[in-house]
């Protein structure tokens, strides 16, 4: 199923079901309002939101309305803690507090793109076997960095359940294809295969993770940083790129403070 968390004034949004094609939502009103509900208590709300997620796939939903990824905050704004581990098996850890796909950047800096998995509870020292079986959710994400302090996190605006998400998902593995443009001119495409699973694994070396917790696959640097009137679309695709996986981030960068 794909989700997605709607603006409506508070902190966390409201947890809308997005259609297979993205051109129909619904809200999940009775189901659950937020998108940590579902991760608190994915075994029960889960299935109630597959449910809901057939009928708007069959359009079968009376109140379903046209999706708007204008509307969507990052699908979990805040997360119990956010942690990229790059392809040596760093771990970089920050607070787990997202913008969504469309919130403009304040300040030049340079972006660093990640698979972005969302995990149930997981034991400490679990294997990537387990690890795998708590990941419950994915989007695309992108870090941006000053001198290598992080200011911000964008998200797509759909968090896909990886079963959703057909060939582009084998046995644990995400192959997809990150397209970017920059000002509107095409960067390179890159073609990527990302485990979240041996992330959260790595992540969980030392201590359990809670409901929640974030955990990002490092896709490696743009090739270009942002800066005052630039505009960013950055897509994670699937491999014959023309899928995309979880919504495009949107975003430029508007004024630099003082």
């Amino acid at each position: 199923m794909k989700l997605a968390s709607y603006a409506d004034g508070s902190r966390d949004g409201h947890l809308v079901v997005v259609s297979r094609d993205l051109t129909q939502a619904h809200y999940a009103t009775g189901i659950a309002t937020r998108l940590q509900q579902l991760l608190d208590d994915w075994g029960f709300v889960a299935p109630q939101l597959e449910d809901l997620a057939v009928q708007l796939n069959h359009g079968k939903l009376r109140h379903a309305f046209p999706f708007e990824p204008d509307k969507c905050l990052a699908p979990l704004p805040r997360a119990h803690g956010w942690a990229v581990v790059d392809d040596q098996g760093g771990v970089r850890r920050d607070a787990g507090q997202f913008l969504g796909p469309h919130q403009p950047l304040r300040a030049t800096a340079a972006g660093e793109p990640a698979l972005l998995g969302m995990a149930g509870d997981l034991q400490a020292a679990s294997d990537a076997a387990s690890a795998l079986d708590a990941l419950r959710l994915l989007t695309l994400a992108v870090d941006w960095r000053i001198d290598g302090e992080l200011i911000a996190t964008h998200c797509a605006p759909l968090a896909v359940t990886p079963d959703e998400l057909g060939q582009a998902w084998q046995a644990g593995r995400l192959q997809a294809r990150l397209v970017a443009l920059h000002n509107g001119s095409k960067l390179d495409p890159r073609d990527i295969g990302a485990t979240p699973g041996d992330a959260l694994a790595r992540l969980a070396r030392l201590r359990a993770l809670r409901a929640g917790q974030a955990v990002g696959v490092a896709l490696g640097a743009l090739d270009v940083p942002l800066a005052p009137g630039d505009s960013l679309h950055l897509d994670l695709k699937s491999a014959d790129g023309l899928t995309s996986l979880f919504g495009a981030i949107d975003i430029d960068l508007g004024h630099t403070p003082a």
